[in-house]
């Protein structure tokens, strides 16, 4: 791009803003010029009011930025939002209404029927939904739950391959999952956590939206029986995902690896920036993937693929990783802003 669009982040000394900050910093076509967060923060440099998490230094340029309110009069077109989903809903909405353009990674906006539930490489023609909103040039596109976006990626080319019928997944959820200061420390060292409040209802409901048909301006739900058992385990990032699949087309285990291995979509075909090469990357090492060794495959976007054999209830089961807080919720995010630019679906 000629010139870089100005983006904001909202909840920018969070965990999930702390991840904006640090994808964003160097964007080939964003540029950060506006950091908001809460009212203890309000006029201090980001510098003194964050609490540094990443593992890569700060910018000396985001660095000296002052933080503002979360008010709709930043100077951008564009912002990410980071706000915990207490606060979220009605502050995403009044950015809306003031015609910016918000990137939610927060539970509020998720159903509402005329908001995309977005994973670029599994529904991008959900984006058009955007032209139905009303907020008067603004609009609002959300993130899936983290959990839900390794899920949906996995499931879309045995979706179109071979049509799904049945899902049973078990979720083993990394720390990062739960924010900062997060789960305490005498929960989880030497334990599982076998609840995570209200992340089963939403596993097993969003991958409906998502793979969902888009008609008439309008998502049809797919029909889809999920279960889902969702676990926090002491691991820092990365999702690991125990999943078990009833297939409506019978498949042998050479075609479901090679739905998989072949799989690209919309944003490598546009080349985005922070889309990965191989959006699914297949392991025939018994003991792949893992959290630790390949959360970070292509930059922490590909989701990491393994253990595929067969299933005695169903048909298949296999093991998935994805990386929460870049796939799962800021890249996620920022890829999100990617397809709508290079689409020119609103005026920047």
């Amino acid at each position: 791009m000629v010139k870089k669009v100005p983006v904001g982040i909202l909840g920018a000394t969070g965990s999930v803003g702390q991840r904006f900050v640090q994808l964003l910093s160097d964007h080939p076509w964003f540029e950060i010029t506006a950091l908001a967060a809460s009212e203890r923060s309000k006029g201090k440099s980001y510098k003194d009011a964050v609490q540094w998490l990443m593992p890569t230094p700060l910018s000396s340029k985001i660095a000296n930025l002052t933080i503002q309110p979360c008010e709709p009069d930043l100077s951008c077109r564009i912002v990410f939002s980071g706000l915990d989903s207490d606060v979220a809903g009605e502050i995403e909405t009044q950015f809306a209404r003031a015609g910016k353009i918000v990137f939610s990674n927060a539970k509020n906006h998720r159903w509402d029927k005329d908001v995309p539930l977005l994973v670029p490489e599994v529904n991008a023609d959900h984006l058009q939904l955007i032209k139905q909103q009303n907020f008067g040039g603004g609009a609002i596109v959300t993130n899936p739950n983290c959990s839900t976006v390794g899920l949906v990626m996995a499931l879309k080319p045995l979706h179109d391959a071979f049509g799904l019928h049945e899902v049973f997944v078990v979720t083993m959820q990394a720390l990062s999952g739960a924010g900062y200061p997060g789960v305490p420390s005498l929960d989880i060292l030497d334990n599982v956590i076998p609840y995570i409040g209200g992340e089963e209802e939403k596993v097993q409901s969003e991958p409906r939206k998502i793979l969902g048909k888009l008609a008439n301006g309008s998502i049809e739900l797919l029909e889809l029986p999920i279960s889902a058992h969702c676990n926090r385990v002491a691991v820092f990032d990365g999702h690991t995902e125990c999943v078990s699949v009833r297939l409506s087309r019978k498949a042998d285990e050479q075609a479901v690896i090679d739905a998989w291995q072949g799989f690209t979509a919309e944003p490598q075909r546009l080349q985005l920036p922070s889309a990965p090469e191989n959006p699914i990357r297949y392991f025939s090492e018994d003991r792949y993937p893992q959290p630790r060794l390949h959360r970070d495959s292509g930059k922490g976007m590909t989701v990491s693929v393994g253990r595929l054999r067969k299933c005695p209830l169903l048909d298949y089961k296999f093991v998935l990783l994805s990386h929460n807080t870049i796939r799962g919720a800021a890249g996620g995010a920022i890829l999100n802003a990617e397809l709508l630019v290079k689409q020119e679906l609103v005026p920047l």
